[in-house]
């Protein structure tokens, strides 16, 4: 095996390129096409690929430096090489017909590149893919047009449930043909969203040639710029040539494309504000039109309203010491504006009660045992579960939604309990359905997948939806009592702090007993405060005998 010395191949006319990401380091064993470093021009983002296998043996290059066609990338000893190809050149900055390496560099990415169809295009009619339980959802946004050119999972629609909005992804690549929906209409899963023209089968991948640096050079710009295909581009061509443009937030750089950038400026929007979900941390059109929905739907002050408030005065906290600036989570945002609405439009009333879990407590203890053999962790939030399910079937009035108009109550003959999760990013709410049905085991398990999915991020809308009664439990934290919001369109919400033991009367001593701080919030337009006493004291009734829940 031999060393090789691997270049930037042709990257056209641009020069003194910032590299802004090395994803491999010496050690490292790639593949052919792997990317080497990423580098970011005025009018695009390009991922370097790799054009041959083997251990890298040093690194020439790091994030901030500046290269151009020819600068030397890193060593490379190439597997199965021989030792006449892999000889190193003599001039790492330029290729000549001596420099038999850089030249393979560049050949190689014509290799992975598509060559013109030789097959007959064909339409491929695109529609919505599975999106969960939900129906009938709206479209919001249309984000493509005729004529249009579209890849692999780039946005088509953006449809509106109830708690979430998901964008509809392109299931082919092609040249949209027509578009059968617009904005407003509803969909399921099987709309036709429209139809795209998609491009034959490509020919043979074509051969790299030994031919001499002059002719690499005259032809590698048509070639090499088709095969990087990280490049950013507009949909609609051409793009201008924007002023190279980064902006910093602090330490955080803002990497987005030219198009994106001309996107952003045309909302008005600074791109440091924006939460980046593209890859390696690059700001998608998606972000910028998540902020501009944010902002157009957080709550606004207003005067003639009831629940207008005076705007804050902007204070510049700096001036009394060291700050920091950090920005919200996607969660906290959405989170923000649902609570804000839900506590200024709902008449909260929150009711606090104490219930004795000791004996239900010894059960648990008791039934430990089974649960592991079955691989289970049995927690108390199972039993509250049970109970509050029970509870809801005596008093309908907290199983239901308000009408919008206000006058029409909607009961609900099913029981899915919304259950608060804690996670890095904030607080989410999956949804355990048909409670009722369900033995404590069979919730231990469910309840433990669901949360292990928030945490990791891979909970669909749907999971989130469908709720008629939530709970929020603080109980492996600490606290006393809290005033949980209401999760609209719920009517109640229970919380539930630390367990602890308290000194009880019974008539005739005080004795030790397990107690549960329960703290109950509903909607005083749906429900009474006597129902809402009734309600917590029947439920701590169930908690404190488990037994009730068989009558």
């Amino acid at each position: 095996m031999a060393i090789r010395e691997i270049t930037v191949p042709d990257i056209g006319d641009v020069k003194n390129v910032d590299v802004i990401e090395v994803p491999v380091k010496v050690g490292d064993v790639i593949k052919k096409d792997d990317t080497l470093i990423t580098v970011e021009t005025d009018k695009a983002t390009m991922e370097v690929p790799a054009p041959a296998a083997g251990t890298i043996k040093e690194m020439k290059l790091k994030v901030g430096d500046k290269v151009s066609q020819g600068s030397l990338i890193l060593l490379l000893e190439e597997a199965g090489a021989s030792a006449a190809v892999s000889a190193p050149a003599p001039a790492p900055t330029a290729v000549s017909a001596s420099a038999p390496a850089p030249v393979a560099a560049v050949p190689a990415p014509v290799a992975a590149a598509p060559a013109a169809a030789s097959g007959p295009a064909r339409s491929e009619t695109v529609s919505v893919p599975d999106i969960g339980d939900a129906k009938d959802v709206d479209v919001i946004e249309i984000a493509v047009k005729v004529g249009d050119t579209v890849k692999k999972d780039d946005t088509l629609i953006v449809v509106e449930g109830e708690k979430a909005t998901m964008d509809v992804p392109s299931s082919v690549s092609g040249v949209v043909e027509s578009i059968a929906l617009k904005v407003g209409d509803k969909v399921s899963k099987g709309s036709v969203i429209g139809v795209i023209k998609v491009a034959g089968g490509a020919s043979a991948p074509l051969a790299a040639a030994p031919a001499p640096s002059t002719s690499v050079a005259a032809s590698a710009p048509s070639v090499v710029t088709a095969a990087m295909p990280s490049v950013s581009t507009d949909r609609a061509a051409p793009v201008p040539d924007y002023p190279y443009e980064r902006k910093a937030v602090g330490e955080k750089i803002v990497h987005a494309s030219p198009a994106i950038r001309r996107f952003a400026r045309e909302l008005g929007v600074d791109l440091g504000k924006v939460n980046a979900s593209g890859p390696k941390g690059r700001v998608m059109k998606e972000d910028i039109q998540s902020f501009v929905k944010f902002e157009l739907n957080r709550p606004k002050p207003v005067a003639s309203s009831g629940a207008g408030v005076p705007e804050l005065p902007t204070i510049d906290f700096s001036k009394w010491g060291e700050v920091e600036t950090r920005q919200l989570t996607r969660i906290q945002k959405v989170s923000s504006v649902n609570l804000h609405r839900n506590w200024l439009t709902i008449p909260h009333v929150t009711q606090h009660d104490d219930a004795d879990i000791t004996e239900l407590e010894a059960f648990r203890q008791g039934a430990k045992d089974e649960a592991e053999k079955r691989g289970i962790k049995l927690t108390p939030l199972v039993f509250v579960m049970k109970a509050v399910v029970n509870t809801l079937q005596a008093f309908p009035s907290f199983n239901a939604s308000l009408a919008p108009d206000g006058e029409t109550l909607v009961l609900k003959k099913y029981w899915h309990i919304g259950v608060a999760v804690d996670t890095p990013d904030g607080l989410v709410v999956p949804v355990v359905r048909d409670v009722d049905k369900k033995s404590v085991f069979q919730l231990s398990e469910e309840l433990a997948e669901i949360s292990k999915k928030a945490r990791e991020k891979k909970l669909g809308a749907d999971a989130m939806q469908g709720s008629t009664f939530t709970i929020s439990s603080l109980g492996g934290i600490g606290g006393s009592y809290f005033t949980p919001i209401v999760a609209w369109p719920n009517v109640a919400i229970l919380g539930l702090s630390k367990s602890s033991m308290k000194p009880v009367w019974d008539g005739k001593q005080f004795v030790p007993r397990l107690m549960l701080p329960m703290s109950l919030s509903y909607d005083h337009r749906v429900i009474d405060g006597a129902v809402g006493a009734r309600f917590i004291t029947h439920l701590a009734k169930n908690l404190s005998d488990i037994r009730r829940l068989l009558l």
